[in-house]
């Protein structure tokens, strides 16, 4: 059984991979990237930063829907189609069945959100080709700053923490219900420092504990948004990136270990 968990990651892989859907998004994508090269020329000398910034949300937006639609699909597939039985009759734990589905959606993020960074460099690329030397000293930071690869690597913890978050509701709620909360845990967990400092702004004891509360059980997603930092060539330190990588992978390992937990309860005669 050593192997169990990468042979089921390799199937999922190649299962999302193939997915129509799986396909679309990631053709959407590149297209709004591509398109926010039309829409920097909106704005003479702010080009750069429009396209850094709307590519970066595109990858950012659109690896969101793969990760709360494919998620959600990877528990409820198996159930729907009876196959579940079929794989815990083999010598396959359940523990390995979710952790297996896990580690393949988040190859399969990975390899799109490459994908996506290709052709985010590559508009940027031509952008930096085509225009003059004397623009480009109005710039903060190169068309390829390096840098923009934090964001890149961020984005993919959150997407990570959000797969987290659709198997873990997927093992006990249908499809419509765990897509509707990991959407909900998503828009709070970007606006979780707004809750913590709701008492601040005139909110009311009982509402300020409430978003106290809040802040304190859902994860913390802005430390992992650091797209407005690289677009302008502000720092993004080491340390924080490392903070907020670690913080998010110890959400992700309580996730998992309840999701196991639960679909080693769950019934399915």
């Amino acid at each position: 059984m050593t192997g169990t968990i990468p042979r089921i990651a390799v199937n999922v892989f190649r299962e999302s991979v193939r997915d129509k859907v799986l396909y679309n998004l990631v053709g959407f994508a590149v297209l709004m990237i591509g398109a926010s090269v039309l829409i920097g020329q909106l704005s003479a000398g702010q080009e750069v930063k429009i396209i850094k910034d709307l590519g970066l949300a595109s990858m950012s937006v659109f690896g969101l829907f793969m990760a709360v639609f494919i998620g959600i699909g990877l528990v409820a597939k198996e159930v729907e189609r009876r196959s579940i039985y079929s794989l815990l009759s083999k010598p396959v734990t359940r523990n390995q069945f979710i952790l297996g589905k896990y580690v393949g959606l988040t190859l399969t993020l990975a390899a799109n959100l490459a994908v996506m960074a290709l052709a985010y460099y590559a508009v940027l690329a031509y952008l930096d080709w085509i225009t003059p030397a004397n623009v480009k000293l109005g710039w903060e930071a190169p068309a390829t700053d390096p840098r923009l690869l934090k964001a890149f690597a961020l984005i993919g913890v959150e997407l990570m923490l959000v797969t987290a978050v659709a198997l873990f509701f997927s093992t006990f709620s249908s499809p419509f219900l765990s897509a509707a909360l990991t959407m909900a845990i998503w828009v709070i967990g970007h606006f979780s420092e707004d809750l913590r400092t709701l008492e601040s702004l005139g909110a009311s004891p009982v509402l300020s504990m409430v978003g106290r509360g809040l802040y304190f059980v859902f994860p913390n997603l802005s430390p992992l948004n650091v797209t407005a930092a690289v677009v302008h060539a502000q720092p993004v330190s080491l340390q924080h990136m490392l903070l907020a990588g670690g913080s998010a992978g110890v959400y992700i390992a309580v996730l998992l270990v309840a999701a196991t937990l639960i679909f080693e309860r769950r019934d399915f005669k």
